[in-house]
């Protein structure tokens, strides 16, 4: 599996690229917040880190983590729009609960622990 980008998503990280020629592409992982434990990070990557999973989407790197890589492989990104307000939604396969504000995920290894 790898992670994938909606037809939104991608255009949204290539008009980021665009503005930060130095980006490598987009660096997505996860870190422990919230109150369901896990909260989704996503930036530009500017280098390569040792235990990086590289994949590419339509000429578009992701860099993931090794820690993030089996928490989030899988996942498809989204940008929308909601009122005002723009963002990017995530559909992941790994996410077994998600908290009410939308913030945070558990998976069900983070259950049985």
């Amino acid at each position: 599996m790898a992670i994938q980008l909606t037809p939104a998503a991608y255009d949204r990280v290539r008009q980021f690229l665009a503005g930060e020629p130095g980006a490598l592409g987009l660096r997505f992982g996860v870190r422990r917040t919230g109150c369901s434990g896990w909260g989704y990070e996503v930036e530009l990557a500017r280098d390569e880190r040792a235990g990086d999973s590289v994949s590419e989407f339509q000429g578009v790197r992701i860099y993931v983590d090794a820690t993030s890589q089996p928490l989030v492989d899988g996942t498809t990104i989204d940008f929308v729009r909601k009122g005002l307000n723009h963002e990017f939604v995530f559909a992941n396969p790994k996410a077994a609960a998600e908290c009410g504000c939308g913030e945070s995920f558990t998976t069900d290894a983070d259950k049985a622990a």
